[in-house]
């Protein structure tokens, strides 16, 4: 009996011990596991650091008590071009940055762009700052681990931690803040302070700009429960890179509303005098191709039609009545009053002529494909509607070569011999665009 007991209870023991042995290597293969994921994430935050900075901005508005907003942004050129958004610094006086070591430094706007809250300063050292590489945003895949550092609440460099939660986000439309939104949605927590500063991926590079929180309807103050989204660094490289190069963002203008459908997207409605108006796109047609890439979703085109070239032909496919129809569309300059940019008013061509008009930049050249380096005069930035200039057909974007036979050299000189025929009748504008160069007469009201 006692041989039979230990036939089973040798094997049985030795089971055991076997089994003992594998969860206690289990367990240790999980501590490894997570202590190695615990590693990642604090290094991360280690070697990121430098390079992140707290942004204070004042608007002066009140001597005893000016306005004061905190956020984040992140140095991403050794030069001390910082990234950030456009609403953070947006009508500061003086802004300062904050550094990892806490000294301060005074921060110079290089450019903005309202239409997707982008903000870039410039601060000066006497050696290289620490950067942030940057990643690719069209690699980000949903369910990937993130990490977003930022300023919340004055609590300077805080980390946090999540995945992506989604990709394209389009949100606050009808709210109007942010023309162009393709936002990186997250679960890592975003909060006051925390925007502009950085979406990080697990190799301590930028996916994006963290910009807002979309706050759960009656969540009660101060609790902030919601999505976080952040701004596709890709976004970001393209309007960095204007802003470093021009000061200012130039986009390419159709001039129609939108909606999407199952086909593709609708032409609400086509707006007076605009690239859309003067090619044959009429209201209902519905989009299904840009330039050759099929379009579905209405920031998918708005994206295309603004990266495109101003006085550049684009190609458009659409369904006319179910029929399919190409259509050839010349491409303008987006409105400066849809770019966030003020429109010179005071002006005595806007008074005279109803133009506003602008010296030429470097970047012009770049855009406006009917112009060469040997071009001078001066800009049509907006026309203002049935005055003298709109009813002669003057198009935004049309360079002014001369008035009355005498060379446009600077908007001072135009302005100046307007003022000194305040009695004239009519003037003749020798002119350049799209349509090529002509001679337009413009007849002034008696």
């Amino acid at each position: 009996m006692k041989a039979i007991i230990s036939v089973y209870v040798v094997p049985l023991l030795i089971v055991l011990m076997v089994s003992s042995c594998a969860q206690s290597i289990h367990r240790q293969s999980d501590l490894e596991l997570l202590r190695s994921v615990e590693n990642a994430f604090v290094n991360i935050a280690a070697r990121s650091k430098p390079a992140i900075v707290g942004i204070i901005a004042s608007d002066f508005q009140q001597a005893e008590h000016p306005n004061r907003l905190e956020g984040s942004g992140f140095i991403f050129r050794k030069e001390g071009y910082i990234l950030t958004n456009n609403h953070v610094v947006h009508g500061a006086r003086r802004i300062m940055v904050r550094l990892l070591d806490g000294s301060r430094l005074e921060a110079e706007v290089v450019g903005t762009d309202m239409n997707t809250d982008i903000a870039l300063l410039k601060i000066e050292g006497k050696k290289a700052f620490p950067v942030l590489p940057l990643a690719d945003s069209a690699k980000v895949r949903v369910g990937q681990f993130v990490i977003a550092i930022g300023n919340p609440f004055q609590l300077d460099y805080t980390v946090t931690t999540g995945i992506v939660s989604g990709k394209g986000r389009s949100i606050l439309r009808e709210w109007g803040i942010i023309r162009y939104q393709d936002f990186i949605q997250t679960d890592a927590w975003i909060n006051t302070g925390s925007s502009g500063g950085p979406l990080l991926n697990i190799y301590g590079e930028v996916i994006g700009i963290n910009a807002l929180i979309r706050k759960v309807e009656n969540t009660p103050a101060p609790a902030m429960a919601g999505a976080g989204f952040a701004i596709p660094i890709n976004l970001v490289k393209t309007i960095g890179a204007q802003l470093i190069a021009n000061g200012r963002v130039i986009r390419g203008y159709l001039g129609i509303s939108m909606g999407e459908v199952p086909q593709g997207i609708r032409v609400r409605a086509v707006v007076l005098d605009t690239p859309a108006h003067r090619s044959e796109l009429q209201r209902n047609d519905i989009i299904i191709e840009y330039n050759g890439k099929k379009v579905k979703k209405t920031v998918e085109l708005q994206m295309l039609v603004a990266e495109s070239q101003v006085g550049k032909q684009s190609v458009i496919k659409v369904l006319r009545r179910g029929h399919e129809r190409i259509i050839n569309v010349t491409i303008g300059e987006m409105p400066p009053e849809l770019m966030g940019h003020a429109v010179e008013i005071e002006s005595v061509a806007w008074k005279t002529l109803g133009l506003a008009v602008r010296k030429l930049k470097q970047s012009d050249f770049e855009r406006y494909t009917y112009l060469t380096d040997e071009d001078q005069g001066v800009l049509v930035e907006k026309v203002k509607e049935k005055a003298p200039g709109f009813n002669a057909k003057i198009p935004r974007g049309a360079l002014i070569v001369a008035i009355n036979g005498q060379k446009v050299t600077n908007v001072q000189a135009f302005d100046a011999f307007l003022q000194a025929k305040q009695d004239a009748r009519e003037f003749i504008l020798d002119i350049k665009s799209s349509h090529g160069t002509e001679q337009v007469t413009v007849k002034l009201k008696n």
